[in-house]
This record gives C-alpha cells, structure tokens and sequence, in this order.
C-alpha cells in the first residue's frame, strides 16, 4: 500500500509522541513498516545542511505548540460533548 507524504509525516510525529508499537496499532500499519519510515527519517536529517537543521527544529517547535492547543481543544470539545450527552438522557 502507498502512503502520501503527509500521512507518514503525521505518523512519525505521533510515533515520537507514544511510541512505534502504539502508532502502529492506532494506524492500522506494520510495526516495520513506521520502523522502517522513521530509519529513513533519521538517515535522511543525518545529511540536511545545518541551516535546514535550524528551520526545521523551528518549524517543529511551531508545530508541537499547534499540536498541544489542538489536543487541548479536542480534551474540551469531549468534555463538553460528555457533559451534552448526559443532559441529554434525563
């Protein structure tokens, strides 16, 4: 199966956040093949110019910071969906 770029993106973020065998799991994809996607990863930041190094550590900071008030966004949203839900039964 091909993946798009930006899909594997996503996965080897989340993979750096829980760990290979979860992401695999959540995805739905081979342990080896996100193994595989992060080996390439890392032979491929191991040859960037230093100035590219340097962009893509900011762009990731900018990223991570989006990622966590995305995370606390949704935390909300299901609280309140959970708070509707049982408003609802009575």
């Amino acid at each position: 199966m091909k993946y798009d770029r930006e899909f594997k993106e996503q996965a080897l973020k989340l993979s750096d956040e829980i760990g290979v065998k979860k992401t695999a799991e959540r995805l739905g994809l081979k342990y080896y093949t996100l193994a595989d996607w992060r080996k390439d990863r890392k032979h491929k930041q191991d040859f960037l110019p230093i100035s590219n190094n340097t962009d893509a550590a900011s762009r990731i900071r900018q990223l991570e910071k989006e990622i966590s008030e995305l995370r606390l966004a949704n935390e909300i949203l299901k609280d309140a969906l959970g708070f509707f839900a049982q408003d609802r039964k009575k």
